[in-house]
């Protein structure tokens, strides 16, 4: 994950790296050497703050042929000098699922180029994953050769094909080379290994195991992570603890989450916070509020809260909410998430707090927006707008748009129109279901949603449910 520069989100560049529907309606009626200079800037540097869950690709893909875009940029970027130096495939995925969309709608110069670059680019793996999806068999049987070459003919050669075939996303074209008379038996070895491999992992793990007492899993967790520090042994050890833990060790485990070692401590406190122990909402504002506390004792205290479930938990989160501190952060959100009706104070006023002190892109808004849509919080609705239209991520755009539809009465003929172009497409369901039909846009791009084979089944379930007798345009 990083962070990528973000232009503002008045202009055609902004639209685009957010994935906003309005940034394809601008782009299309702007200047075409514009529009697709800000095309190739996105495509060619991913803008995504966190590329392995946001969607960007389809939604570019789709404006790559309404403006009749050429591929010689990707090439270039493809094949530039940085790729044989900078393997991370964050470089290039964007481009290459971009040409696998593509390649879909029939262009052929997008499959032509996937091809070449699977046969000689560093991220190999990424396009043939796109052209086992799009390519046919003789297209995927003439790759076998340069793809196989990548691995010597040794035992670490052998090793490493082993490992790459049993990782393989998308098999098939191992499945095909399989079977081929020449590649076919060093192929199919490679996957017998890997399956032996796979099969003595789960045979023999090799993990750590603490002793069962509870003594000696606080031990093992503070010892493991000494070495580890960024293994999660307390996620681990206080998942022993609920096996092992009875009533006469309730004395151990209080002591522990008060003043134990970091590692231990946090086991403690997410142990008693599971079994609802009375006194583990002190203990963890404690740890939370401590000026000496560390990081994984502070957190540790933080995700036990938010996974309470008690009434005791939603009374005190009622009393946390007003603080402006990491602790009521995680009130207003267990608020957003299970509180009532009469808690729509504090989550507007912790909305409101965390978008004037953080901005629109703060991790906590996630929760804060749903539970704005939950509880139909109706003057949230300006916050929301000024999140929809200012943050980067495009899922947190969407959390907004669902907001606004229990929340702005605008919703249908405003935002929900563009909404119907957005990246995502659980964006684009909910803008099938409630944009107003009376723009003539609407309907056009509701008929295209019908018929797009690279559609989301669940969109096009959303757009035929709205083509009825009674519905007017249709």
């Amino acid at each position: 994950m990083f962070d990528p520069d973000i232009a503002p989100s008045g202009t055609l560049l902004g639209l685009l790296q957010r994935g906003r529907g309005d940034g394809t309606l601008h782009a299309l009626a702007a200047p075409r050497a514009e529009a697709l200079a800000a095309l190739h800037q996105c495509v060619l540097r991913d803008p995504r703050r966190d590329w392995q869950v946001e969607n960007r690709s389809l939604y570019y893909a789709r404006l790559c042929l309404d403006l009749d875009a050429g591929l010689d940029e990707i090439e270039q970027h493809l094949f530039h000098p940085d790729d044989l130096v900078d393997e991370d495939e964050a470089r290039t995925g964007l481009a290459l699922s971009v040409l696998g969309h593509l390649a879909a709608y029939g262009r052929a110069d997008a499959l032509r180029l996937l091809r070449r670059y699977a046969a000689a680019g560093s991220n190999w793996e990424w396009a043939l994953d796109e052209l086992a999806l799009r390519d046919d068999d003789t297209g995927l049987r003439r790759l076998a050769p340069a793809i196989l070459v990548r691995f010597p003919e040794t035992s670490d050669g052998d090793a490493e094909l082993a490992a790459v075939v049993r990782g393989a996303y998308e098999p098939r074209p191992w499945r095909l080379w399989a079977d081929d008379p020449h590649h076919g038996p060093r192929v199919r070895a490679a996957a017998e290994q890997g399956a032996f491999d796979r099969w003595q992992r789960q045979l023999r793990p090799s993990g750590p195991r603490p002793g069962w007492s509870v003594h000696d899993i606080l031990l093992w967790a503070q010892r493991e992570h000494d070495l580890k520090p960024d293994a999660r042994r307390p996620d681990a050890a206080a998942r022993c603890l609920a096996a092992v833990a009875g009533p006469e060790d309730r004395p151990e485990l209080l002591a522990a989450a008060a003043s134990a070692p970091d590692a231990a401590r946090a086991a403690a406190l997410r142990h008693l916070a599971e079994t609802g122990d009375p006194e583990v909402l002190d203990l963890i504002e404690a740890a939370v509020t401590e000026p000496d506390a560390s990081e994984l004792v502070s957190q540790a205290a933080l995700s036990a809260f938010e996974r309470m479930r008690s009434i005791a938990a939603l009374d005190r989160a009622r009393v946390w909410a007003h603080r402006p501190d990491a602790l009521g952060d995680a009130a207003a959100a267990m608020l957003s998430c299970r509180g009532g009706q009469y808690d729509t104070p504090l989550v507007l006023a912790a909305l409101r707090r965390t978008v004037r002190a953080e901005g629109p892109d703060a991790q906590t808004l996630w929760t804060l927006v749903d539970g704005a849509g939950r509880l139909t919080i109706s003057c949230a609705a300006p916050v929301l707008r000024h999140i929809y239209r200012e943050t980067a991520s495009s899922h947190l755009r969407g959390r907004a748009a669902r907001a606004l539809a229990a929340t702005d009465p605008s919703f249908a003929a405003g935002f929900a129109v563009e909404c119907l172009w957005d990246c995502e497409e659980s964006t684009r369901e909910l803008a099938a279901h409630h944009a107003a039909t009376a723009d003539a846009r609407v309907v056009e791009q509701l008929r295209r949603l019908a018929a797009d084979p690279a559609e989301e089944a669940e969109v096009q379930t959303a757009v035929r449910s709205r083509f009825e007798p009674e519905a007017p345009g249709f």
